[in-house]
């Protein structure tokens, strides 16, 4: 059993109160809570101030409004987790791993989603009727890829996820994570039971064992962004029920249940048999290095005890 792969353990000197109310799992995910609604309330006041949200603002002046609430509160407020209260490198978000996981994250949302697309056709419930070279691709990429992608990710993989893994061991992480995660879009257009329990599933749980695997935020960040970026910048699939206007022109038909109906392709039963078959393979590579960590801390320190 691997513990050393957590990015952060309790120091065993720091004064119990502080153990408690300062560093402990609910104590760190509530602090940043706080601090993502507080610059959250901040940055808004600003884009408001700046007119980027007015009616008349040009769309890429929209997306520059959106894309600065998904992702100025939430880096703030992660860096303060990392630095001043964990107090350590935040290496899931280094620089060095972008050419590396963030790359390799970016190849594999660009096939799975290419993948899930394929089926569908061959299904019979994806057509093409023509293609839009004019597309405002920009906005899009920006809210849809960039945003959701590194905004997303530090919340639910970088901050849950990883949290919740140090307090109650990976198997409670994943379904917490993975429900917080389809709970999420349970609001988007077009949203119902359904399509939250697939986004949990498919991608909830995906994400979360790829951060696992490889321990960097880049590695989902990459996959998330190509998901969301291929399904409605270049498939023009609704992503997560957004209407969406890509390089290609296309509907679907058939049951929603195959196509997704009016939320998207996310909700299609191929999408979450592509991406539960990817997860079931990061299950088993983790099961194999037996980096899983099956119960809460206090428990761990007594089977190492154990074994000794």
């Amino acid at each position: 059993m691997q513990t050393g792969q957590l990015a952060f353990a309790t120091p065993s000197s720091v004064p119990g109160w502080q153990r408690w109310l300062v560093l402990s799992p609910a104590a760190r995910i509530i602090f940043f809570a706080a601090m993502l609604i507080g610059s959250g309330m901040i940055t808004r006041a600003a884009v408001v101030a700046l007119g980027w949200t007015l009616k008349t603002a040009d769309p890429l002046h929209h997306a520059l409004a959106t894309l600065s609430m998904q992702l100025l509160p939430v880096l703030f407020g992660y860096a303060i987790l990392v630095r001043l209260i964990e107090r350590r490198p935040m290496q899931e978000l280094s620089p060095r791993a972008i050419p590396t996981w963030g790359l390799a994250g970016l190849a594999t949302g660009t096939v799975l989603f290419s993948v899930v697309v394929g089926v569908l056709w061959l299904a019979g419930s994806y057509h093409v009727t023509g293609t839009d070279p004019q597309v405002d691709w920009l906005p899009g990429v920006l809210v849809a890829g960039i945003g959701a992608g590194i905004g997303e990710e530090i919340i639910a993989r970088g901050v849950i996820f990883r949290i919740v893994e140090e307090g109650l061991g990976t198997w409670w992480a994943l379904v917490i994570s993975a429900l917080f995660f389809g709970a999420a879009h349970i609001f988007n257009p077009g949203a119902t039971l359904w399509s939250s329990a697939a986004i949990a599933i498919e991608a909830g749980l995906l994400l979360a064992m790829i951060y696992h695997v490889t321990r960097s935020l880049w590695a989902c960040i990459g996959l998330h962004a190509a998901w969301n970026i291929m399904q409605g910048t270049v498939y023009g699939i609704p992503v997560s029920g957004g209407a969406s206007k890509g390089w290609l022109i296309s509907h679907r038909t058939g049951p929603d249940w195959l196509s997704g109906g009016v939320f998207g392709a996310e909700a299609s039963v191929v999408a979450l048999a592509v991406c539960s078959l990817l997860t079931v393979a990061l299950l088993i590579v983790a099961w194999r290095r037996g980096s899983m960590l099956p119960c809460a801390p206090w428990q761990r320190l007594r089977q190492g005890s154990h074994h000794r």
